[in-house]
C-alpha cells in the first residue's frame, strides 16, 4: 500500500488535502517555546527528542497507522495521504510525521514524506 505522508504549518498556508490530518497545534507543547530549540528543526535529534518525549505523541502516531490502514483496507485501496500540520511546520509536525513513516515502513508500506514547511523561516509570534 502507498501512504502520502505532507508536513506542513498551519501560519503558513491551508491544510493539504488528506484522507486523514492530525492538527498538532493546541494538544501538544510547541517547542518554539523553548530557545534552544526555536531555530531547530524536526532534522535535529533535540527537537525529534523532545517531541517524541511529549506525553500522547507516540499513541497518536501508533494510532493514525491503525487509521492508514483501515483507509488502505477499502475497496478504492488507492494511495492514503495524511497530513500532520503544527504552528510553523518545523518541530511537531515534521516529527510526527518520520515517526509515523518509520512505523509504517516497518509494516512493509511503501512511503513518501513531503516537509512542506520545514525549511521556511521560524515565524516570529
Amino acid at each position: 500500500m502507498a501512504v502520502e505522508i505532507v508536513s506542513f504549518g498551519y501560519l503558513h498556508a491551508a491544510p493539504p488535502l488528506a484522507d486523514i490530518t492530525l492538527d498538532l497545534r493546541h494538544h501538544f507543547r510547541d517547542p518554539h517555546v523553548s530557545p534552544e530549540l526555536r531555530y531547530m528543526t524536526a532534522e535535529d535529534p533535540p527537537v525529534r527528542a523532545a517531541v517524541l518525549g511529549t506525553a500522547g505523541i507516540v499513541d497518536l502516531v501508533a494510532a493514525t497507522a491503525t487509521a492508514v490502514r483501515a483507509f488502505a483496507a477499502g475497496p478504492s485501496a488507492g494511495v492514503v495521504t495524511v497530513a500532520a500540520g503544527c504552528a510553523g511546520g518545523r518541530h511537531r509536525a515534521p516529527t510526527v510525521a518520520l515517526a509515523l513513516a518509520d512505523l509504517l515502513r516497518w509494516a512493509d508500506h511503501q512511503v513518501t514524506v513531503t516537509h512542506r514547511d520545514l525549511h521556511r523561516p521560524v515565524v516570529q509570534r
